[in-house]
């Protein structure tokens, strides 16, 4: 008796129902596209046409014909004693309030993330200086530091005018820069703590490290890829800042708080200098991602 095995072939898989790769491509960028429209109309368009205005001799007034001048603006730029200076209240001012919104950040960050009675609530006011518009800042802190009916000058018994005074007015500006960037960071690192696991400090306390010992070697190493990301943002926020200088001093006194993008302005809005205007603002671009791509160079070699 013979048997016979008959073989069944196997089951067809159903048609593919995926979409060609290059129709599934149109679709992603037809779905960008109302993203992606505003900001080549309002971000790389702008951009592209300064860096075009920084090698011409442009101006904002009447029949000016503008031509290309090449690098004489970058040249003038070079031996301009006052955009040197500006450029070193600007670096001032950069370092300075990165460096300290970051520290009060930090410890403010580390107490409201301990088991405080009204925690919410104080973290609600924390933020309160971020919700705020540079304008209005500028007035308030204007009021805190009137020599007369200031505030400050009412609990110092004093007759100051802070934001006139040649020796006083860059580091009223910074306190204020701080007061006004802290909350932030404060938010990002408070959220990077949280993320920390909580085995980790359980662990170093049974090892019996000291509190300051498990801030020192837990936390800082967990919180480094936050602490590089928020320091290079305030960086280049703070080179960049404008409008609450503006209002708080305009530059003065005697352009003791000039900072470069203050000098660009007025180079573009009242010497009606657009051309060399843009220049300044492609040379501090140049400049702040040079620092800023030696210091993640640097943060990252640490990390490997």
């Amino acid at each position: 008796m013979t048997a016979t095995v008959t073989a069944t072939a196997p089951p067809r898989r159903p048609p593919s129902r995926r979409r060609p790769k290059s129709r599934r491509n149109r679709e992603m960028w037809l779905l960008m596209l109302p993203a992606l429209v505003p900001v080549a109309l309002f971000s790389i368009g702008p951009l592209l046409y300064g860096i075009g205005l920084a090698f011409t001799d442009a101006r904002n007034t009447r029949n000016h014909e503008t031509s290309f001048v090449g690098l004489e603006n970058f040249g003038r730029l070079l031996t301009d004693g006052d955009f040197w200076a500006s450029f070193r209240i600007g670096a001032i001012w950069s370092v300075s309030v990165t460096v300290l919104q970051f520290l009060a950040a930090l410890g403010l960050a580390v107490l409201l993330n301990q088991n405080l009675r009204f925690r919410t609530v104080a973290r609600v006011l924390a933020v309160v200086p971020w919700a705020m518009p540079p304008v209005v800042v500028g007035l308030m802190w204007k009021l805190v530091y009137h020599p007369d009916a200031g505030i400050l000058n009412s609990l110092l018994g004093t007759h100051i005018n802070w934001l006139a005074d040649f020796s006083l007015a860059l580091p009223a500006i910074i306190v204020v820069g701080i007061w006004t960037g802290m909350p932030q960071t404060t938010v990002v690192l408070l959220a990077g703590l949280q993320g920390i696991p909580r085995e980790l400090y359980e662990a170093g306390e049974v090892d019996g490290a000291s509190r300051w010992r498990r801030f020192w070697s837990i936390t800082l190493p967990q919180l480094r890829p936050v602490i590089v990301s928020i320091t290079s943002l305030d960086f280049v926020w703070n080179i960049n800042q404008f409008g609450l200088v503006y209002v708080l001093t305009q530059g003065g006194p005697g352009g003791q708080t000039r900072l470069p993008m203050l000098f660009a302005y007025e180079e573009a809005f009242r010497y009606r200098m657009a051309g060399y205007a843009s220049m300044l603002g492609l040379a501090m671009a140049i400049v702040v991602l040079t620092v800023l791509g030696l210091y993640l160079w640097r943060q990252m070699r640490e990390t490997r």
